[in-house]
């Protein structure tokens, strides 16, 4: 079955062009057009990727997007039209997996939509399916990671750059490395992106126990640390 996208918009405009788009592409399209309509439709249609514009009038974007991070970790692609920075750094943080700023192209639109899915498909390679280090499990087959038994909640963006870490973690991997293995070649993404997502996972680990999560090698890039309970 076709991947379901949600498109939340209150511009007609915008609505109609991304639906076609995303159509075009061989997804089913949903539509919201406020905050609200969004949220419900998250919980009775269940999508596979939600495409969210920051603009949204009464609940903004940030808003819908902390507020379904309650009950699901579906992947979550902010659409803004603010040119300020702390908007998209914080839309990141509350758990979006990546953002476009408008105007954009639907090319780029079905791009980052088709990466983010593609992530969202358990990361390790077959033979890893199960990936340890320290008292940090990863779990790709049911997408779940744990520490020192305690269940940690990661969105698909979260748990894809972990587990590119843990494969091996004694290696240093620059943010250019980090950005390529996230979101493929071709599509340019800021490392202040990859810093967002490395902040989640890193208090999400740190919320469980995790002592030396992973680690900043200055001037080079991340590395896994020793991953031992507090």
């Amino acid at each position: 079955m076709p991947a379901r996208i949600l498109v939340v918009d209150d511009d007609p405009d915008i609505l109609e062009v991304t639906g076609f788009a995303v159509e075009k592409a061989g997804f089913e399209t949903l539509f919201a057009s406020d905050g609200l309509a969004a949220i419900n439709a998250q919980q009775q249609e269940d999508p596979d990727l939600i495409v969210l514009d920051i603009g949204l009038p009464e609940m903004d974007g940030l808003e819908v997007c902390r507020e379904i991070r309650k009950i699901s970790e579906v992947p979550i692609l902010f659409l803004t039209a603010r040119d300020e920075e702390i908007d998209r750094i914080l839309g990141l943080e509350l758990g979006a997996d990546d953002y476009l700023t408008k105007p954009f192209s639907p090319r780029e639109l079905v791009a980052r939509i088709k990466a983010i899915l593609k992530r969202s498909v358990p990361a390790p390679k077959p033979s890893d399916a199960a990936v340890i280090h320290g008292a940090l499990h990863l779990d790709a087959e049911r997408h779940q990671c744990t520490f020192n038994d305690a269940s940690v909640s990661l969105t698909g963006s979260e748990f894809r750059l972990l587990a590119t870490l843990m494969i091996r973690p004694d290696h240093v991997l620059t943010r250019a490395q980090l950005v390529d293995a996230l979101y493929g070649y071709n599509i340019h993404v800021s490392d202040r992106t990859i810093d967002s997502h490395i902040r989640n996972i890193r208090a999400k680990l740190s919320q469980a126990g995790c002592v030396e999560g992973i680690v900043t090698v200055h001037g080079v890039g991340l590395r896994m640390g020793s991953c031992k309970p507090s």
